[in-house]
């Protein structure tokens, strides 16, 4: 099943299968190491929801909702 990365719960994880999105956003993103075939699991949110903290390629990043949302996982 393909979800968007901030529809994800604590816990549960996936491979990325697309990006979405032009310019510094995706750079940005993809800077951060955030390509396709990348395994993504969520860790934590805020106690507000925002932002989200991620573990992808053995380190912890976090992301607000409204960059989340352009990237597209397969929920393992």
């Amino acid at each position: 099943m393909i979800k968007r990365l901030d529809e994800l719960e604590p816990g549960d994880g996936g491979v990325v299968v697309n990006l979405v999105g032009s310019g510094p956003l995706l750079r940005r993103l993809v800077d951060m190491g955030l390509v396709i075939g990348t395994r993504v699991k969520v860790l934590r949110r805020s106690p507000l929801g925002d932002p989200v903290e991620f573990e992808v390629r053995g380190y912890n990043l976090s992301l607000r909702k409204e960059e989340a949302r352009h990237v597209f996982v397969e929920v393992e």
